[in-house]
């Protein structure tokens, strides 16, 4: 009698799969020859999953027991999906989404007898540094003071997952990526500032700065997260650490746009202008471009270490320049220049 020499193919299951870093996220998995079943939200049309290879189910978060219901029969879980709005500054929607939302996850976990839990958390959760001295994963939290409900949120969902980690044997460790840049950028969200540097649309250059990162290399580091890494720590999953000026001069000179701002506005007149767009967005209800929380944000240098990512999650280390020329592609493939 024949032996049946098909392989048992891993089964993932990913919360938020048609984002920037989701997308990219299942793409991974799918070479590396998992079976992956992403759940978007019910009505939602997940443009970058499109074509691929996988299983489409819709769920809400926020339902009791559709997270459960859904992820049944898996081996793992990648839960990526969170609210990332930065306005308004304050919303329910923030906690219900983040926190109360990560409680499902973790309640699926729990029922279904998942291998492995990553969970996608911010590296805002940390405190940063600076460029000689940079944050890592036991500096204290630093961001309360920009009265954001995002990094609030995150952060408490991030201390739920590591507490369930370390004190009741939930299998998961969490992963926290800085300032992403790569393809699939719908929304466009961090891909914004590449768009406006391409068209000659960025005003004007802060003085502070980030720690940017491949989105490619922060989805190597999740899927490597599946079998890497100690239950119950985080890790940063940044990559190099650049202020805007020298960001916006790198991105400009990879994708050919040799016409960018090159003069750092004074900070007080990048805190006025997020102050007065802060008051006419209460006024009129729009979103404004540079709310006063981001302004402030923009004037400080929030610098990491993914040292510990590098050493225990093998995480990559790609040029944002190359980073930027794989964004700038996809949105001339897809319209948006």
């Amino acid at each position: 009698m024949a032996r049946d020499k098909r392989i048992k193919r891993m089964k993932v299951f990913v919360t938020g799969p048609d984002g920037l870093l989701g997308s990219n996220v299942v793409r991974t998995l799918i070479k590396r020859g998992y079976e992956v079943t992403a759940m978007v939200q019910p009505g939602r049309d997940p443009k970058t999953l499109q074509g691929l290879p996988i299983q489409l189910v819709a769920g809400d978060l926020t339902a009791p027991g559709d997270v459960t219901r859904l992820s049944a029969g898996h081996d793992y879980m990648i839960h990526v999906a969170a609210v990332t709005d930065m306005w308004p500054s304050k919303h329910p929607i923030h906690h219900k989404v983040n926190v109360e939302g990560t409680k499902q996850v973790m309640e699926a976990v729990r029922t279904n007898d998942i291998k492995r839990y990553v969970h996608v958390g911010s590296a805002s959760s940390f405190g940063y540094g600076t460029k000689e001295n940079p944050g890592n994963e036991e500096s204290p939290y630093k961001s309360a003071k920009y009265g954001l409900d995002y990094t609030k949120t995150k952060l408490e969902a991030q201390e739920l997952v590591v507490k369930a980690a370390r004190e009741e044997g939930l299998p998961a460790l969490v992963v926290c990526p800085t300032f992403m840049i790569g393809p699939y950028d719908a929304k466009p969200s961090s891909g914004a500032m590449v768009r406006a540097i391409a068209l000659g649309q960025l005003p004007a250059l802060s003085s502070g700065g980030k720690n940017w990162v491949a989105v490619k290399d922060v989805a190597v580091g999740v899927c490597n997260a599946l079998s890497k890494g100690n239950i119950g720590e985080s890790y940063i999953l940044g990559g190099v650490n650049l202020s805007f000026k020298e960001a916006v001069a790198m991105i400009a000179e990879a994708i050919g746009q040799p016409k960018y701002p090159k003069m750092v506005m004074p900070n007080f007149i990048m805190l006025a202008i997020g102050g007065a767009s802060s008051v006419a967005a209460a006024i009129t209800k729009k979103a404004p471009k540079l709310s006063y929380p981001l302004a402030r944000i923009a004037t400080h240098g929030h610098y990491f270490s993914p040292a510990k990512a590098i050493r225990e999650l093998d995480l990559p280390q790609t040029p944002i320049g190359e980073a930027a020329q794989e964004l700038h592609a996809w949105f001339k493939e897809n319209g948006y220049l």
